[in-house]
């Protein structure tokens, strides 16, 4: 059975394009499979802690079996995220290009999701220079993102600008999901009309997708 998570990243309901255009996108994907299991988690509109100093503390406790209760409380919320992400084989990402990045929100959950020893894990090579191993190969994401201008896409005048793919890109990679694809409507900042077609053209990249993701 299919396994999928989906992270919805936009602060906003109905009236956000990325959160509309993944939930499209996950109709046609649940009828091409049925009884497939599909796992919300909303870190858009919930409050996802930020990394605290309390929560270093205990990631980083020297010996975790005799961890005191309240540091194992600290990471409480962390060790569901990334349970859940184990637990599930398709890691779907809807989200808004907010200032050139991901949404605070999708970078909070990131932060709770890399974790040595469960996402990742450090070796030192014959010098004794750390070596980093990804453990969550086998994954497949996608990233569905809505952008306010023109031009953030591979090869636009603007990629530069867009930090929010790459970083997408290099965490998931850094813990073993390399096969990532992004689907993005560009234009709402432009006339209408333009950005109707864009979502009109991301909404059918993604029902192509679904029948074969």
């Amino acid at each position: 059975m299919k396994k999928m998570l989906v992270i919805h990243a936009s602060p906003r309901g109905e009236r956000s394009h990325s959160r509309r255009l993944a939930e499209s996108f996950l109709d046609v994907w649940q009828a091409a499979n049925p009884g497939a299991q599909v796992t919300r988690r909303e870190v858009g509109r919930a409050s996802i802690p930020h990394v605290s100093e309390a929560f270093v503390a205990a990631n980083f406790y020297p010996e975790p079996q005799s961890m005191p209760k309240v540091m194992k409380a600290d990471l409480q919320l962390s060790d569901e995220l990334v349970a859940e992400l184990i637990d599930h084989e398709i890691l779907v990402i809807s989200m808004p290009l907010y200032n050139f990045g991901v949404p605070s929100g999708l970078k909070a959950w990131i932060d709770q999701i890399v974790r040595m020893g469960l996402t990742f894990d450090i070796t030192q090579d014959s010098q004794g220079i750390a070596q980093y191993q990804p453990l969550l190969q086998g994954k497949r994401a996608l990233i569905i993102t809505s952008r306010g201008g023109n031009g953030f896409g591979p090869g636009g005048e603007f990629e530069w600008m867009n930090h929010a793919d790459p970083h997408l890109r290099t965490v998931l990679g850094y813990i073993g999901i390399e096969d990532v694809r992004v689907i993005a409507a560009e234009g709402e900042e432009s006339d209408k009309s333009v950005f109707q077609r864009a979502y009109a053209d991301a909404e059918r990249q993604l029902h192509d997708l679904a029948g074969h993701f």
